[in-house]
């Protein structure tokens, strides 16, 4: 059985870094497997590159240059929605065309056009898709913020600059109903019980074969360090009560930044001994000011290294995760294998992997309030061993890397046994 996952990049983000779990995960299981990419950003052998550079930048540049000039509401949305008009043909490529089964996972970004993925769908192979969020049944969105216009053939899209009923997102719609609807051999997998739930109700997928699957973790490398040591090392207070937040954008809408300023200024004028909390961040910071928060900060800027992440992790009292819109965030998932409690909105594939009062808080949707009463039970709570306790054993139950590859193994033979 010789598998080819296909993904944008190797490292750089949350699709990636599930996409490089799942490899190692599946080569740890004795399956034959290759990751082709668009851009290879890792040492690692089992990646190849599908692409040559200076063609993935050029289509890089054609797919988004137009979407900027012409199309985009503003700013806010400029990665938010990709219209998929520009990419490689990768059919002839021997890690295609040797594969028993192709699993798609993220390609956008310049790498596989809509015409692209239709080449690929024509091989006549059984194809996997997983899903890291909505694109693949909306008319370019990763995530409809709402929307339900992907429940029939999109159109009126509020994140573009002239929304109309026969706009951008009702031809992307268009160009992927050519083929999504008529084709037989692609089986959907989606990240998350909700992803999957959504997918069900979309006008593209609803009528196809459609799992649930979580990424899987690496437990050796997240696992819980020694928290005094840890701070030490990261020259953070050893008796604060310290809150984690973190973020590939902190700035990304998605995010909740601004429930997360609202909650803190919540729990310190609202609770006692709220003296001792102190606050550490992560991740890339054009904007935001730090300065707004109630508490001391600690900036630790981008971590790229899982060993550094799991240090900063362990070093936490609590990982707090105000989200609005996440598929199965790789933080909250990372954060519970280290023995860290996660404080988080009750939406999207959270409640997968946060079970409340027992290894976190699942906070009202959008309720700053509800969030701060979360951080507040965690941080102050004398079953806080317990929590610690039940984040791991969480992770190592339903996310370890035997068992997802196990899961993906049955899959994968199953469709070819068809």
């Amino acid at each position: 059985m010789k598998v080819t996952l296909i993904n944008t990049a190797d490292a750089g983000g949350g699709a990636p870094a599930a996409c490089m779990r799942l490899l190692k995960a599946l080569e740890a299981k004795q399956v034959d497997v290759t990751l082709a990419v668009q851009e290879k950003k890792t040492a690692e052998p089992l990646v190849i590159d599908a692409v040559s550079n200076p063609v993935s930048k050029a289509n890089f540049f054609a797919e988004r240059l137009p979407f900027i000039f012409f199309q985009e509401k503003d700013k806010s949305v400029r990665f938010a929605f990709s219209p998929a008009n520009s990419g490689s043909n990768i059919s002839n490529h021997p890690a295609v065309v040797g594969a028993d089964i192709l699993h798609l996972h993220w390609t956008n970004s310049g790498f596989l056009s809509i015409k692209n993925l239709k080449e690929l769908f024509a091989l006549g192979k059984p194809i996997v898709w997983t899903l890291h969020d909505m694109w693949a049944f909306t008319g370019g969105c990763h995530y409809s913020g709402g929307c339900d216009h992907f429940l029939h053939q999109c159109g009126d899209c509020w994140m573009l600059r002239k929304p109309s009923v026969n706009d951008l997102s009702h031809k992307v719609w268009k160009r992927k109903s050519g083929f999504l609807l008529q084709t037989e051999n692609l089986t959907v997998v989606t990240c998350s019980n909700w992803l999957g739930g959504v997918a069900r109700t979309s006008s593209l997928l609803g009528t196809k074969p459609i799992h649930t699957i979580p990424n899987p973790i690496d437990i050796n490398a997240f696992s819980p360090k020694d928290k005094v040591s840890m701070r030490e090392k990261w020259n953070i207070n050893t008796n604060a009560r310290v809150i984690l937040f973190g973020a590939a954008n902190i700035n990304d809408r998605r995010k909740g930044i601004t429930y997360l300023v609202d909650a803190l200024n919540q729990l310190k004028q609202n609770y006692l001994h709220t003296e001792k909390v102190e606050i550490a961040i992560f991740g890339k910071n054009k904007h935001f000011d730090v300065n707004t928060l109630p508490f001391k900060v600690y900036e630790l800027g981008i971590i790229n290294s899982q060993s550094d992440l799991a240090e900063i992790y362990s070093l936490a009292d609590i990982f707090v995760s105000p989200s609005v819109e996440d598929n199965l965030p790789n933080m909250v998932m990372e954060s519970l294998a280290c023995g860290t409690p996660v404080t988080a909105f009750n939406t999207g594939g959270i409640p997968d992997m946060i079970d409340h009062l027992e290894n976190g808080y699942l906070a009202e949707y959008k309720s700053a309030q509800d969030l701060a009463v979360g951080l507040h039970h965690v941080l102050f709570n004398s079953v806080m061993a317990a929590l610690k306790e039940n984040a791991r054993q969480k992770v190592l139950k339903y996310f370890t890397p035997e068992i997802v590859a196990g899961q993906y193994i049955e899959l994968y033979k199953s469709l070819l046994s068809k």
